[in-house]
């Protein structure tokens, strides 16, 4: 069985792609307490999203980060 987590994180991934998101927009949607629901620092760690201009204060999707959401795409695709 797939990690509940990952559809998380491509959920995500997906949010941070539709527009500029400020760090607090993030952490008030994405922040958890809950510690197998990681997902804002799973992203951090696993370098799909980064911060991005020099006040660090905008949240964006590394090239990784797109790679990823264009590899599910594509799987939904192919499963169509």
């Amino acid at each position: 069985m797939a990690n509940p987590a990952d559809a998380l994180t491509i959920q995500f991934l997906e949010w941070v792609a539709s527009g500029p998101r400020s760090y607090a927009e993030v952490m008030e949607a994405w922040r958890t307490s809950c510690p197998r629901l990681t997902i804002w620092e799973d992203a951090m760690l696993g370098g799909v999203v980064r911060y991005e201009g020099g006040d660090r204060k905008t949240i964006a999707l590394t090239p990784e980060g797109r790679a990823v959401i264009e590899g599910r795409r594509g799987l939904a695709d192919a499963a169509e």
